[in-house]
């Protein structure tokens, strides 16, 4: 029977790439000239930090990575966003990368493709979520269903087995 699986990743290579091309975004902006800002991401724990002088320029400073995101063709969605701290001068708001579906999360996908009486199996199982169905088309149908749903968490499909 065709399953497919319903994720949550964010690719790590693309997320520093995006970081690296918002640094370089900055540095041509005047508004953040001879301005002590900086945009940090650190990969063991998927946590990117922004740190400027002001609060404004800390908005300023997401919505370049968010810009960042969407041309790295990644899901803004992915960045939860974490607490300010003020050290000084500077303050740093920190973005934890959310990968997984979470418990929560995944009932509530069930939830909605059962509510939907859509013709598919749905199973949990760990950060994913499994539908499996008799038809091919079942699934994509499932899969459109997701895509168009309110859900915050950025959703992808893999593991298409016929």
């Amino acid at each position: 029977m065709p399953s497919f699986d319903t994720v949550s990743e964010v690719d790590m290579h693309e997320v520093t790439n995006a970081v690296d091309q918002a640094k370089r975004e900055m540095g041509n902006r005047w508004d953040f000239k001879k301005v002590d800002s900086n945009i940090e991401f650190k990969a063991k724990e998927e946590v990117v930090v922004l740190s400027a002088e002001e609060e404004f320029q800390l908005d300023q400073l997401y919505d370049i990575l968010l810009m960042a995101f969407v041309k790295r063709k990644l899901d803004g969605r992915a960045l939860a966003e974490g607490e300010d701290s003020k050290a000084g001068k500077q303050v740093k708001r920190t973005y934890k990368l959310r990968q997984g579906i979470d418990q929560p999360t995944a009932k509530k996908i069930v939830k909605m493709v059962k509510d939907a009486k859509l013709k598919v199996q749905v199973a949990i199982q760990g950060d994913k979520v499994r539908m499996t169905g008799k038809k091919r088309d079942d699934l994509q149908e499932v899969m459109a269903f997701l895509r168009e749903s309110d859900i915050e968490t950025p959703l992808q499909f893999n593991n298409f087995r016929d």
